[in-house]
C-alpha cells in the first residue's frame, strides 16, 4: 500500500532501499526479512513521504505525509 501510495514499481522500492527488487517481492510476500532489511524498506518509504499508522495496534495503515 505505501509503495503505491508514492507510486514506486517494486524495482523503484528496491533501489531506494539499497535491496534487491527480490527482496522487496519477498516482503510483499510476508515472508521474513531481517530487521536492518525491513529498516531500510521503511526508511525509504518514509523518506518517500510515507507515515505509517499504528494507532491500535490492530489496522495499520498508512497516509502520505502533508506538504506545506
Amino acid at each position: 500500500m505505501a509503495r503505491a501510495a508514492v507510486g514506486w514499481g517494486v524495482r523503484d522500492l528496491a533501489k531506494n532501499a539499497g535491496v534487491s527488487a527480490d527482496t522487496v517481492s519477498r516482503f510483499e510476500r510476508g515472508e521474513e526479512l531481517l530487521p536492518r532489511t525491513l529498516e531500510a524498506i521503511k526508511q525509504a518509504l518514509e523518506g518517500a513521504g510515507i507515515v505509517f499508522l499504528n494507532d491500535d495496534g490492530k489496522s495499520p495503515g498508512v497516509r502520505l505525509r502533508k506538504t506545506e
